[in-house]
């Protein structure tokens, strides 16, 4: 029985630290080209915000000027599905449906017509 509730111990000791280790990795980001239905890129479980910023730019398939980051919440963007390198909208937040919601609130606000959901991250939520 000892030997048991010793094992157990240390399985949970363990499971703590690697809880404590992954939780600093709570940053993502997605950055946005001109044609924001085919260049972008995308980065989650970053150590900072900046990190997560580097990763996305470096993930863009295009050429990605704007960069919109979390620390521990979603991040969505949305073009026109018709003007597919027309209006488009991107939104952090908490919660990922506020985050769409907002990026499709933004496509609608900049002329889309018909806004759909391109992308979207969440990372490190606690």
């Amino acid at each position: 029985m000892y030997c048991v509730r010793t094992s157990l111990r240390a399985v949970l000791a363990a499971a703590a630290l690697f809880g404590a280790a992954s939780a600093g990795h709570a940053a993502g980001a997605i950055a946005i080209g001109a044609c924001a239905a085919y260049g972008y890129g995308y980065a989650y479980d970053h150590p900072s915000t900046e990190a997560a910023k580097d990763a996305a730019l470096a993930n863009c398939s295009g050429t990605c000027k704007q960069v919109v980051t979390t620390q521990k919440g979603c991040v969505a963007f949305a073009i026109d599905g018709r003007k597919p390198c027309g209006p488009h909208g991107f939104a952090n937040a908490p919660r990922l449906g506020v985050a769409q919601n907002t990026a499709l609130k933004h496509c609608y606000k900049h002329g889309g017509k018909d806004c759909v959901i391109r992308a979207w991250i969440c990372d490190g939520k606690s």
